[in-house]
């Protein structure tokens, strides 16, 4: 069993629990080859088909293929996603807080999280299926 999700693992101009902000235009060009890991940590759990920014943030269109993961993330009960980054630039701002605005980053892996940093980023649409 594998399954093909869709969703935004960032989500622009929103503040995440750690006080980060991505600002749009902050990914540049993203490589090919992303890896789909879980909880950030260990080998790939499926692929990254598609990536991109888009005017809401960065959209991603993956395939989950450790059928214990598939059967999670279908069932609803695994939907949040993140990803991992060097930070490129930033600038530090007080509004109510600290917060940093990420401006350019080094996008090095995407995962599906129990709980995401940023409480938008999420998997919106799911598509089950039997093959790889």
């Amino acid at each position: 069993m594998s399954v093909r999700f869709a969703g935004y693992a960032a989500v622009f101009d929103v503040a995440d629990r750690g006080g980060d902000v991505v600002r749009a235009g902050a990914f540049g060009a993203v490589p090919a080859g992303v890896p789909l890991l879980w909880q950030h940590r260990g080998k790939p759990v499926g692929v990254i088909e598609r990536v991109r920014e888009d005017a809401r943030g960065l959209r991603v269109i993956g395939r989950i293929e450790e059928p214990r993961l598939a059967g999670l993330v279908a069932s609803g009960a695994v939907a949040g996603l993140s990803f991992g980054y060097r930070v490129r630039a930033a600038r530090h701002r007080l509004a109510g807080g600290r917060v940093r605005e990420l401006t350019a980053l080094e996008l090095v892996e995407i995962s599906l999280v129990a709980q995401p940093m940023q409480r938008l980023a999420r998997v919106h649409a799911v598509d089950e299926t039997s093959g790889p």
